[in-house]
């Protein structure tokens, strides 16, 4: 078991007994960032930064408001200089963490990390809280000094969550009690999710003990009988544990309603939304776009169940691969087919892909106590991004390791924007991943000579697809559904959850997908939820933005490489809107959407007429 690596034994190298999988051996190495969870140099740069910001506030508690616009820049650039050791042992223990979950000392880690950072932020909380409070003709003038250009962004957004601020001793107390609180929960659905083992049903009555991810990856299996046990075994899985889980979920909607009284936010979104640098009114008509084309995946869904043969769709039938166009990939097979994806757009987004497997920035096979998911960290300026997923070797998948390495690429080059903005916000995070998504498609489409394998392509894209765009709005509704529930009615009983997940999610199938009643429970294994509410819309943004990108691209060829690059390389520097025109689009827009929804709907008329091609569908 991984848990039980002994004291000697470094632990950025994970226990090779329990490698399972077609990448096994595929580990991260974290020693760019630290030897191991006993590295002194660990509990050194936490006590370097503590000390440094102790002394930045015993310079500028009370100043603030007295600094002019060279000062202000260079107490931003000291205050960003000595939090990214800090920054450092964060993302250490939350990679270690996230490797294995069940190690006690990973854990423990995580939680030295958080309490040390959680003083280190109290200790310079001051700054934000005297910037945010000088009068606004003041901040003009500063902001209109010409060496105050570099940190204009940062500075500006800052005074922006001017209303929601409360006073210093009230914030530093909601940074001590976040550690006992919601980062306490979050930690907990981790580490229950995984070391959770779901019992699949096999031959002679026999099961199997099998990860989230091994029942998750068995959605997309032609075998269908083998689809449902899989079905079934995630749902009995949740049940059992649906009392702690749902607690957990409770606690924490219940947390945020109480920050957002205190911080004076109107409604449960729009926290996320100000981060997002997005106003209400652009995210509703997002979902609103995306609401009205929802015959779009009904449509699909019905010819889905005919290439099929089904008379109805199940919900654990979505995922099921359409003819030839799935099928085991070897881990090196997709390595192979997204690098030379990456190459075709652009060399160097290749050349930077290809470090995380020269380098082993990527941690894939699957493991006991292994967070379940992908996902791409940043880290540091002065490191490298890491990736983490879980390769079974489905289609989806190949896509997977694309999306999260476009993720990668993006914080690579965005690197140079130093420490506060080189990541940019959600509404802009996601297009580099699913662009890399879309430029692993289209590699994989260009080379497939087969019109019925061609078919089985289009229709895996298609779903991916609509479970970007449409199921990400639907999440969205759930959680805003959710988060009024738990406001108006108190601690909402699992029942009633399940039923709002279902009030969600029947609309975007319509009568195409028969959702079970077992289908209820499948909102307790969402880590989005938990960790970061109101994550899912940027999702849908992102897909939506890349189907504009894409068709500009095809427009333009090369000339619209380096602008692509260049809307990376600003990261979090710039507005959304800023970032997006360096590739010629304005997502302000009122029509934005409906371009994206459109390439989708010429997509499955596209299917359509692939199928009546390959002879599968009658006339």
């Amino acid at each position: 078991m991984v848990g039980a690596m002994t004291e000697a034994a470094p632990a950025t190298t994970p226990d090779t007994t329990s490698q399972r999988g077609p990448a096994a051996g595929v580990t991260w190495d974290l020693g760019d960032l630290y030897a191991g969870p006993d590295d002194p140099r660990i509990e050194a740069d936490l006590a370097r930064a503590l000390a440094a910001a102790q002394r930045f506030a015993e310079r500028y508690r009370t100043r603030v408001a007295e600094l002019d616009a060279a000062a202000l820049v260079a107490a931003i650039d000291e205050l960003e200089a000595f939090e990214e050791p800090a920054y450092r042992a964060a993302a250490f223990a939350q990679l270690l963490f996230a490797s294995d979950t069940s190690a006690p000392r990973h854990g423990a880690l995580l939680q030295r990390v958080q309490e040390r950072g959680t003083e280190i932020r109290n200790a310079v909380v001051f700054f934000e809280l005297e910037w945010v409070a000088i009068d606004d003709a003041r901040a003009a003038a500063l902001f209109a000094a010409p060496v105050l250009a570099r940190r204009l962004h940062l500075l500006e957004q800052m005074r922006k969550i001017r209303p929601h601020v409360l006073s210093e001793a009230e914030e530093r107390l909601l940074e001590e009690t976040a550690n006992t609180g919601p980062r306490a929960f979050s930690r907990l659905f981790d580490e229950t999710l995984g070391s959770l083992r779901f019992q699949l049903e096999v031959a002679d009555g026999k099961t199997e003990e099998k990860s989230e991810e091994e029942v998750l990856s068995l959605l997309y299996e032609p075998d269908r009988a083998l689809r449902r046990r899989a079905a079934d075994s995630l749902t009995r899985g949740l049940r059992e544990n649906s009392r702690l889980l749902a607690f957990v979920f409770n606690t924490l909607v219940q947390d945020k309603a109480t920050r957002d009284r205190l911080r004076h936010y109107a409604s449960p979104i729009d926290e996320r939304n100000l981060a997002n640098e997005i106003d209400d009114t652009t995210v509703q008509a997002l979902m609103t776009a995306c609401e009205r084309r929802g015959a779009l995946v009904a449509r699909y869904y019905r010819l889905k169940a005919r290439l099929l043969g089904l008379p109805e769709l199940e919900d654990y039938d979505r995922y099921a691969p359409v003819l030839a166009a799935d099928g085991a990939r070897s881990f090196d097979a997709a390595r192979a087919l997204v690098l030379e994806a990456y190459g075709d757009f652009s060399p160097r987004m290749a050349e930077i892909a290809g470090h995380f497997f020269e380098r082993r920035w990527i941690d894939a096979e699957l493991r006991n106590g292994k967070r379940g998911g992908a996902f791409s960290a940043s880290t540091i300026p002065s490191s490298h991004p890491y990736v983490m997923l879980n390769y079974t070797g489905t289609l989806r998948d190949v896509m997977t390791l694309a999306h999260e390495l476009g993720h990668g690429v993006h914080q690579v080059l965005s690197r140079a924007r130093g420490l506060f903005e080189m990541d940019a916000p959600l509404t802009t995070a996601e297009t580099a991943s699913v662009f890399g998504e879309m430029l692993t498609f289209r590699r994989l489409l260009r080379d497939e000579p087969d019109p019925a394998v061609r078919l089985g392509l289009l229709c895996g894209k298609l779903e991916d697809a609509f479970a970007t765009v449409f199921r990400q709005v639907v999440m969205t509704r759930f959680e805003e559904k959710l988060h009024r529930a738990r406001r108006a009615e108190g601690e909402l009983p699992i029942p009633r959850v399940n039923e709002l997940w279902m009030e969600a999610n029947r609309p975007m199938f319509g009568d195409a997908v028969r959702l079970r009643d077992d289908y209820a429970w499948w909102w307790l294994y969402i880590p989005h939820f938990v960790h970061s509410p109101f994550y899912c819309y940027a999702y849908a943004f992102g897909e939506l933005l890349v189907l504009a990108l894409v068709q500009r691209y095809d427009e333009e060829g090369a000339a619209f490489v380096p602008r692509y690059l260049a809307m990376l390389e600003a990261g979090g520097s710039q507005s959304p809107r800023e970032v997006v025109a360096h590739t010629g689009l304005d997502i302000g827009d009122p029509d934005f959407w409906e371009r994206g929804l459109a390439l989708l709907e010429k997509m499955v008329a596209e299917a359509e007429s692939l199928a009546m091609h390959c002879g599968r569908l009658s006339q």
